[in-house]
């Protein structure tokens, strides 16, 4: 069963602001999640349907919807900013 994988607005423009190096790194992981959209390195956010995955210093912040198979990237960041 694959998931599709949408961006939010902001998701999409702090992905495009990244490094070309990050943005590669970013983008294996998020064509990971269209086949499994919780792998073993994702954590659920305390308080929020929301899950994340970190990769070095950036994290990728995601919602999964079951029923319309989509996993959305609600925002992408630096772990210093990405929470705020």
């Amino acid at each position: 069963m694959t998931y599709k994988v949408e961006f939010s607005p902001a998701a999409k423009r702090a992905f495009d602001k990244l490094p070309k190096d990050i943005q590669r790194r970013l983008a294996a992981m998020i064509g990971d999640l269209m086949e499994q959209p919780r792998p073993r390195q994702s954590i659920k956010m305390t308080g929020h349907d929301l899950y994340r995955i970190r990769s070095g210093d950036y994290r990728l912040i995601y919602r999964i919807e079951d029923d319309k198979l989509v996993v959305l990237i609600v925002t992408i960041g630096h772990r210093r900013e990405v929470y705020r």
